[in-house]
Order: C-alpha cells, then structure tokens, then sequence
C-alpha cells in the first residue's frame, strides 16, 4: 500500500467542465446537473411515493423510478444483468413481557427496562441467567483494553455500560478518543460482542448524557415491531435478549449487590478493569411474532477503464418513514425530500456527471440502500453480501441528508483523522476553497450511525462529508439556526418537503466536492488505509490478507 502524494489532475477534470456550477452562479463550474438534482428530489419526495416506505407501494414505486433513472444516467446493471439486489427482511414485535426480576428485585418493562430479541423465535426465555458486569463491554487488543479478560459468558447476561470509558473527557485525546466516541461506543458494538462472548443476554445501562438522549427515546426505539435484515439463521448467533435498563433500575441492582453504581463506573473507566460478577439471577419472558418480506437495494456500475476489479462505492439510502403522525393541516405523509431525496438524486446525478467526464480506472458503482431508516438494514445485507468484493473496494462516499442552505465556507467532517483518506478530501477541498470541521458533537457517534458504516466496519474506508455550516451569507450562526430550524420542524416530520425556493448552490458545492473525491479515488493506483490505533484498521488489514486480487 502507498501513502497519497496529492496529483492534481483530477483537479482539472472538474474545472473544465461545462455547466452552470450553481443556480446563483459562481467562478467555478462543475458538470454535475442541477435539473437532474432538482426532478430527482422533487419526484421522489412527491406525495404520490407516499414516503418511500420499505414494503409499501410507494417503495415499490421508488426501486422502479430508480432503476429507470439509474439506466438514464448511463449506468450499467450492478447486480450481474439487474439493477436489484433483493433485501430479504424480518420484522420481529415483542408482547406478554414478564417483569425483568434481578435477584429479589422486579422491573416493569417500559418503565425501567425494554429488551427485544433478534432472534426469530415464537417466545424468548431467560431462565436464571446469572448477571455480570462487563464494565463498558469493550474488547479492544488494539487498544488493550478487554473488558472480557478471564471470564466466561456463555448462558451469562452482561450488564454494560454506554458510550466509551473515556466519554467525559474535555478533550479528544484518550485511549477511546476522549469525547468522540468510538465504535466501541455505540449499542450496536456491544449487543454484537456480547454474542461473540456467548451471553445468553446483553443489557446496557442508560444514562442521558453518555446516550446523548433521554430514556423516552429508548422507550420509544424498542417498543413494537423492530425490523432487522435477514441474514440467514434465523438470528441464532445473535444473543436470546439485548436491551437496556434505565439509570435507577440499574443503581437498585447494584445496592442490592452490595455496590454502588458511581463506584462500579469509575473502576470500569480504568485500564485493567476485570469483570464482575453481582451474583444474582436474571429472568424473564416475552413472546415474539415476525414476518417476514423483501425490500431491494438498487445497484449500478461505471465500469473502469483501467482496473475494473477496483471499486469506488457511493452510498445513499431511497427509503424514509412513509404514513407518519400527522400535523396540524392533516398531513401523514413523511416525504423526506431532505432526507434523503437529496442524496438518492445526487447518485443519479453523479453517475450521469461522471459518464460525461469519462470512466475513471477504476469502477464507480451507485449504491441506493433500503431500511437505513429501520437500522441501515439495506446497507448491512449489502455488506454482508457484497455484490463487489470488500477487499476490492477502495473506499467510498456517503451522502445522507444534503443541506440546501445555501453555499459555505466549509464542510462538516464525521470519521476525520481515522484514514488516509483525510489527504484526498484537503486536496479536494483545496481546489474549492473551502476548508474542513470536525465532528461538532463528536461524542454522539454520528460516523457508526449511517450507510456507509457496514462496510466500515469490515474495513473499507469511506468518507461522510456533511454539508458545511458556515454560510457565505450568514456564517456559522445563521448556519446553525438554519440547521435547528429544520431538525426542530422538518426532520422526520411531514414538513420535510420539496421547497421551488431553496437555494441550492451549497447543496451543488457539495456534489462538485463528492464528484472529485470519486474521481481521486478512481485514478488512483494507491489504497487508503486506516491510520494506525484504529479500531478498523486489524479488519482491513485480515480482508486484504484473505484476498489474492485485492487491497
């Protein structure tokens, strides 16, 4: 592998090319198509898609647009002769839950604790499952740090912390990135390790600030059905229950133990910190229903010129909430013309920009993912089933919810300092004139919460550049009212609609700043790689060992 020396041909190739760049104008040109962007959006967050709901007509109606639409743009099937790729999935509704009882102590669910199974199975029971506390629930040995060190799981339930050991810090400097949490943060990391351990259960301990949300979220995210991609098995690798506990269910638990929560946190915040047992029992019951259907990723291919085995991937999730709660006028349809019409359209209109241009050396494939709102279902079936080798993917390109606020100074960093890939986005940036922000709320984890995460996290680095919020006209403040104003009243919400009158020359800055990172990716002979400590960097490197033609 080779480090980025900066070539600033694809630079050129850019600036060069015709086409007005924005709506505004500017100095600067870019082939991308601000029609196509537009008629993109606006059909595809029109009422007659009804939301873009998985498994609805309106998500029918979606892979059919898309299909055409990636056909149109001179994309060739990405499937073999399809442009499907079928997304088999599994919907799984809990019911009848027995209290949780820990030892002599009993818990109502909802209230103090929700737990679902992802496994496809007509009741779930945990029968006496002796509870251990596994601190944070981190196996680390990049970082060695193992929270499972000498202790065996296996019928056990692990009671673990959220977010990293070093959470609370001021600063980003840390063994787990001080505030900015890792991958070894997030639930999903958890609930996954604690099956690799054999746990029969995995309870996480809620607390609002290291969750960065309060337990009615929690609440509401795990009552009723949860849907989950359908990989095969029938979930039997999973653990029987994952689920959390609220902060004072957990404090009862430990002074019934003869612990103390606070006491318990801090030591498992400490290097060599060693499991604990609490020496009580852990039982309870519920009943599942599931169903199961099939939703499609749609998937289309620039082949290479040079090296068609190589692949650049660009991601962007077509599915949104569908028939929502309504608001004030009667509205129940959540159109997510925002989110994320935007990025769907900017697939299209990417890959017709890049047809214009001419292929690159490597192949460009266009990924539209299903269910990134139910859990970036559509995006894990694909990485678990790639259609294009992992360890011949180079990297990619997420785009979700592109802003359309007008042009910027800057652009928003999630996943900065963790590859090479931080060379190409500097030059890139350099040839607009615009510079780079880190993460303002790196402590949430936006970087695992998208549909480039899958492939992350078998080790394919990929970019998630978020539209910048230091306007030209505005700056930062007016950026981040901007920005409030639509995660207060438009997100997730049946406001999230097609506007004649957004300005939309940011959201074509950002399309010029994704169209020369692809076209870098794509000349190059070199691949990215993780830089060194990172949590993804031991996986990259196993795939490219495993892989004769690859990275």
């Amino acid at each position: 592998m080779f480090r980025f020396t900066a070539p600033l041909a694809f630079v050129s190739l850019a600036a060069c090319a015709t086409g007005d760049y924005a709506a505004t104008g500017t100095a600067a040109n870019a082939p991308v198509s601000l029609e196509t962007v537009q008629e993109n959006v606006r059909t595809l967050s029109s009422d007659a898609f009804e939301g873009r709901m998985p498994g609805t007509p309106g998500g029918q109606m979606t892979v059919d647009y898309l299909v055409e639409q990636f056909r149109a743009a001179g994309l060739q099937p990405g499937n073999g002769d399809s442009f499907l790729q079928q997304v088999p999935l599994v919907e799984i509704t809990g019911s009848d839950f027995a209290p949780l009882s820990v030892g002599d102590l009993s818990f109502d669910h909802g209230t103090d604790w929700v737990g679902v199974s992802y496994r496809q199975v007509d009741e779930t029971v945990l029968d006496d499952s002796e509870l251990v506390f596994v601190g944070y629930g981190i196996n680390a040995p990049e970082r060695g740090w193992n929270d499972y060190a000498g202790v065996d799981m296996t019928g056990k339930t692990a009671l673990i912390l959220v977010n990293d050991p070093d959470f609370a810090s001021d600063s980003l400097e840390g063994t787990f990135n001080g505030r900015a949490m890792t991958y070894y943060g997030r639930w999903t990391y958890k609930y996954e390790e604690a099956a690799r351990q054999g746990a029969a259960a995995a309870l996480i301990v809620h607390e609002d600030f290291a969750a960065s949300y309060g337990w009615n979220v929690v609440e509401s995210s795990w009552s009723g059905p949860q849907a989950y991609a359908d990989t095969g098995g029938d979930g039997s690798d999973q653990t029987a229950m994952n689920g959390w506990v609220s902060n004072a269910t957990a404090a009862a638990i430990f002074d019934a133990a003869g612990q103390d929560l606070a006491s318990m946190v801090e030591a498992a915040s400490q290097p060599g910190f060693r499991a604990v047992s609490l020496g009580m029992p852990v039982s309870t019951s519920f009943t599942n229903s599931y169903r199961r259907y099939a939703s499609n990723n749609v998937i289309g291919v620039l082949p290479g010129s040079q090296r068609p085995d190589e692949v650049v991937l660009h991601t962007a999730h077509w599915d949104h909430l569908g028939r929502c709660t309504p608001d004030d006028t009667g509205d129940d349809i959540c159109n997510g013309a925002v989110d994320n019409a935007t990025g769907t359209a900017a697939l299209v209109a990417l890959a017709e920009a890049h047809r214009d241009t001419g292929a690159t050396d490597r192949s460009l494939v266009f990924l539209a993912v299903t269910a990134e709102e139910s859990g970036l279902l559509g995006a894990e079936y694909y990485a678990a089933n790639p259609v294009y080798p992992l360890s011949q993917t180079v990297g990619g390109i997420n785009m979700d919810g592109i802003a359309v606020r007008g042009e910027t100074r800057d652009v928003n960093v999630r996943g900065g300092g963790k590859s090479e890939l931080d060379d190409y986005l500097a030059t890139a940036l350099a040839a607009q004139g615009r510079t780079a922000s880190p993460d303002p709320a790196p402590q949430a984890g936006y970087y695992y919460r998208s549909d480039h995460f899958p492939m992350v996290k078998r080790g394919v680095p990929m970019f998630y550049v978020k539209s910048g919020l230091d306007l030209v006209d505005g700056g930062t403040q007016r950026g981040e009212a901007l920005e409030a104003e639509y995660r207060a009243n438009a997100y997730h919400g049946p406001n999230d609609e097609y506007d004649e009158n957004w300005n939309w020359s940011g959201l074509m800055q950002d399309l010029d700043l994704y169209f020369r990172l692809a076209r870098a990716l794509g000349n190059t002979a070199d691949w990215p790689e993780w830089n060194e400590g990172d949590e993804f960097r031991a996986v990259r490197q196993q795939s490219c060992a495993a892989s004769a033609g690859g990275c």
